[in-house]
């Protein structure tokens, strides 16, 4: 494998771990899909056209369907004009096929093919993107949804994925190019945008029956917005959190990250249409609507079981890995190691476009926080040190978190994707076993490109 030194500086993922069942599969059910990478035409507005980076020609890219216990096999070809990998984003996968550069492949290089097969041992709501200059392949749109059912889900009569992006474009509703790089994104709170779709359209419509138990499967595809979600209906209830069914709970209104992930379940009852908004400004933004028609039999009384199969380890023997997290506009880092080198802070920013480090210490695909024997377990000790939030991932595991993320939710939560508020400290628990190098980084794209990024590894 080629280093990533002689080729182009980049960075990635990590958080908490709990245990799963086997990475291996006990079948040969193989679902297979292909999918192309490659400069595509899109119009975000009426009479309007730009380019973008795209799986298939759309937006989002195909929607990826397959059973627990599956085996999953995509043939995917790079047409672009760079290098490319496709990262599982919260799927408990095999090292080799997590799509990581230089880490766990080499990069697919325009033209070539590479073929990702890997078993689906865990159900839940997933989705996959580029992992190679991703702070400008995801914003471009190279992400798609993946859903991977069990049948005790199949109560619902309508089961929708809602994956929202956030993108900034231009005067002429093109993608801002100009703006790929900047600092100022890169050491504030990363690439925001102007202009939000759900499924790739502007307040897009949806057809519901009456009556009826709907699932709606929410994705955050974001380079760095945060987003928060409120509804015309008085609540709603969770029923899983990055692909994990937890012990139902409900909120007027929930958070989403980028790279998390919320599913929620209502009765669509006799109601004529349901509003979504987005509430993160001071004026509440309608994206998508739920319209209702006809009417299905009674199906009120339908019960579903979506409680939590999980609960946290003993901590009796385990291992702490503490991280300090510091840098970014307005903070706190004077100076820091890169290769080994201490710079500070201006060199680092103006030399090396890096700006954010875990203790001291510039972060990059090849940086090894930690290595751990399989099964043991990990807690990992994080301070947000930083003026700006931080939306944690850990590669291969899920881990639990006491989350902040809900109001009046003190129990722990099994995720793979954390978001760290300014300031924040709290412990990721993760069982490791699952072997390999793992990345843990912030899903705040540009900022785990300068810096906060790593790998843990599991032997």
């Amino acid at each position: 494998m080629i280093s990533r030194r002689k080729f182009l500086k980049y960075v990635p993922t990590i958080i908490l771990t709990t245990k799963y069942k086997s990475v291996f599969a006990n079948n040969n059910n193989i679902i297979n899909y292909k999918i192309t990478a490659k400069k595509s035409s899109f119009s975000f507005k009426e009479n309007t056209q730009t380019n973008l980076s795209l799986y298939n020609n759309i937006n989002p890219g195909p929607l990826l369907k397959a059973k627990i216990g599956d085996i999953l096999r995509v043939n995917f070809t790079n047409n672009l004009e760079e290098p490319t990998s496709i990262h599982w984003h919260g799927i408990k996968n095999l090292n080799k096929m997590d799509g990581v550069p230089y880490l766990t492949q080499d990069p697919i290089q325009p033209g070539e093919s590479f073929i990702y097969e890997f078993p689906l041992n865990h159900s839940g709501t997933y989705w996959y993107h580029a992992h190679f200059n991703s702070w400008k392949q995801v914003a471009k749109g190279l992400y798609g949804p993946l859903v991977i059912t069990n049948n005790k889900e199949n109560i619902f009569d309508h089961d929708l994925v809602i994956l929202a992006d956030d993108w900034r474009l231009n005067k002429n509703f093109e993608i801002d190019e100009q703006s790929f790089g900047s600092l100022m994104d890169w050491s504030h709170a990363g690439r925001i945008g102007n202009w939000l779709t759900i499924n790739g359209k502007k307040s897009p419509q949806f057809q519901i029956k009456q009556n009826s138990f709907i699932r709606l499967r929410f994705i955050n595809a974001s380079n760095a917005r945060v987003l928060k979600f409120s509804s015309s209906l008085k609540n709603v209830r969770i029923i899983a959190v990055d692909g994990i069914s937890i012990k139902p709970f409900y909120q007027e209104s929930f958070t989403l990250a980028p790279g998390q992930r919320i599913d929620i379940s209502f009765h669509s009852k006799d109601l004529s249409e349901v509003n979504f908004f987005e509430v993160t400004q001071k004026k509440s933004l309608k994206v998508f609507q739920l319209k209702t028609y006809g009417s299905n039999p009674n199906t009120y009384n339908k019960r579903f079981d979506f409680n939590s199969e999980y609960n946290p380890p003993s901590l009796v023997n385990a291992k702490t890995l503490k991280i300090h997290m510091q840098g970014g506009a307005m903070g706190n880092l004077a100076s820091a190691k890169i290769n080994g080198i201490e710079k500070d802070f201006r060199s680092l920013a103006m030399e090396e476009k890096k700006l954010w480090a875990f203790n001291r210490e510039i972060g990059s695909y090849e940086k090894s926080l930690l290595q751990i024997k399989r099964n043991e377990i990990l807690v990992i000790d994080l301070w947000n040190d930083t003026r700006w939030p931080h939306s944690m991932h850990l590669h291969g595991h899920h881990f639990f978190v006491k989350s902040k993320e809900f109001k009046n939710v003190n129990d722990y939560l099994l995720r793979d994707t954390y978001l760290m508020q300014a300031g924040e400290k709290t412990k990721l628990i993760v069982v490791a076993d699952n072997p390999g190098k793992w990345l843990f980084h912030c899903h705040m794209l540009e900022h785990a490109t300068s810096g906060m990024v790593a790998y843990i590894e599991v032997i």
